[in-house]
């Protein structure tokens, strides 16, 4: 297949939607307006010499379940996944902690230390989605719709198996958790996951977030890409180029221009022309509207109007002198920490946080540096942590008050943590926006997962990925199945993109 196509973002979806497109024989180009590739995926020097941070995201257990990313051959352009020694630690204000290890029996074993009868109630509950875990994944990790996925699964763990994953987005987390576990300890572990969305714990979609992750955690582990973020964006631009596909930095789009309902090409705000039959937007949806001027009408203009982003983020990153001192021995294993506490004191901080900055806030904290030195110098080490809040209080979230009660959540379960801090870097919902526009007032999951919007990503169509306008479509994590590292919307609207020209003959 020949033709002429542009991506209209670098970042993991655009770079994967580009790679199908020349993969296919088209001639490719990606314009990123940043001065560097990767989007929400880059690693960057932000505290002092010798340290790298991932500037947004870090740990993707989705992008090794990914078989968008799977299919392509990333460890040849220098991708190797690093696996801590634990996945996932939950300390409990005690100084005991519940793990999530890669082995199941591993964390059968933390939960049943916590009450006898929790840890095997989770193997039976999980073991049958462990050994059909394609299936599952192919469930939710796949193009809309989904159908193949369920129908594998339906015969591979039978009829209970497909209606219990169907009714977890209907079932609230904390539900979930009191159905499987007797102890606090073991149901706050559990509602840390379900943090990881944006659906609040006791409501009803919360539970397929907090299974989902924990399942990914045994299937693929939690691993992060050796010496930062940026070398899963360094193996998709490597591969890219290698196809012939071209990378233009620091060229952002303006306008995507159409005649008589057809893309004809994009138009950059330093006035340079780009002509090409098919367009992939690595775009929110309000920025798809603003760049497409009058060409998107009527109710699909509406509902792109319409979409609903998530919390606000404020992230914090630290240059340290060393390992945090972890109460919990299994904390200082692991690669992500979960801090709330048990179950009351986790809905209690997500509860508050919701319509205010809270005391104790609960966070996601990271330290790459334990399983791979090559992100601090010798004998340092780095570490991260975020937390969210409503939208409306985005100007409080960077500020003192706020980054002294983060660092006063680690304090209580790692005592001496602040006197290991040589540098710290802040950012706060704007400063994300800024950096990267897909981050809308710090939304870092590409959009709310409430309600309606966690299936019809962006809205309810048959192709989420295809436009009005012919040969333009949506490849961010605006469209099912949504957010994280995994490049499934790319590559999904690279799909779509190619069936049409197939379809049409065009050429």
């Amino acid at each position: 297949m020949t033709g002429r196509a542009l991506v209209i973002g670098a970042g993991p979806n655009g770079l994967v939607a580009a790679i199908k497109l020349a993969s296919a024989g088209l001639e490719t180009t990606v314009l990123e307006a940043c001065s560097a590739p990767g989007g929400a995926v880059r690693t960057e020097p932000l505290t002092l010499p010798g340290f790298r941070h991932d500037t947004f995201s870090s740990v993707y257990p989705a992008g090794a379940a990914s078989a968008a990313l799977g299919r392509l051959p990333l460890a040849q352009h220098g991708l190797e996944w690093i696996h801590p020694e634990i996945c996932m630690v939950h300390p409990l204000a005690d100084g005991s902690a519940v793990a999530l290890h890669h082995e199941l029996e591993l964390t059968v074993a933390s939960l049943e230390a916590q009450a006898s009868g929790d840890g095997r109630s989770w193997a039976r509950f999980v073991g049958p989605y462990l050994r059909n875990f394609e299936a599952v994944r192919d469930s939710m990790l796949t193009n809309f719709p989904p159908v193949s996925g369920p129908l594998r699964l339906l015969a591979g763990a039978g009829p209970a198996a497909l209606a219990g994953l169907g009714l977890l987005p209907a079932l609230p987390a904390t539900l979930l958790a009191q159905r499987l576990f007797s102890s606090a300890g073991a149901r706050g572990w559990l509602l840390g996951g379900a943090a990881h969305g944006d659906v609040p714990v006791t409501r009803a979609g919360s539970a397929l977030p907090a299974f989902y992750l924990s399942l990914l955690g045994h299937a693929v582990g939690w691993p992060s890409p050796r010496g930062g973020a940026q070398s899963l964006t360094d193996a998709l631009v490597g591969y890219l180029r290698s196809l012939g596909g071209e990378l233009i930095c620091s060229a952002p789009v303006e306008r995507i221009t159409s005649v008589a309902g057809r893309v004809t090409g994009v138009a950059t705000v330093h006035g340079r022309r780009y002509v090409a039959e098919t367009v992939l937007a690595d775009l929110m949806p309000q920025a798809l509207v603003a760049m497409s001027g009058d060409a998107l009408k009527g109710w699909y203009r509406a509902c792109l109007v319409r979409f609903q982003h998530g919390p606000a983020t404020v992230k914090l990153d630290w240059a340290l002198d060393g390992p945090i001192p972890w109460m919990a021995p299994a904390a200082r294993a692991a690669g992500t920490i979960h801090l709330a506490g048990d179950a009351t004191a986790t809905v209690n901080s997500l509860t508050e946080a919701a319509t205010g900055l809270p005391e104790a806030p609960f966070l996601l904290l990271g330290q790459q540096s334990v399983a791979d030195p090559t992100r601090a110098p010798a004998g340092k080490h780095t570490a991260w942590a975020y937390t969210r809040a409503a939208p409306h209080l985005a100007s409080d979230l960077a500020s003192e008050s706020m980054i002294d009660a983060i660092e006063r959540q680690v304090e209580r379960y790692a005592p001496g943590f602040r006197s290991r801090i040589l540098a710290r870097h802040v950012l706060g919902p704007a400063e994300l926006e800024a950096r990267n526009p897909n981050l809308v007032r710090g939304d870092v999951g590409g959009g709310s997962y409430r309600r309606l919007q966690a299936l019809f990503r962006p809205l309810p169509a048959l192709s989420p990925y295809r436009t009005p306008v012919e040969g333009l479509y949506l490849a961010s994590a605006a469209a099912f199945p949504g957010g994280g590292v995994h490049g499934v919307p790319g590559e999904a609207a690279a799909r779509a993109a190619l069936a049409a020209l197939r379809r049409t003959g065009r050429r």
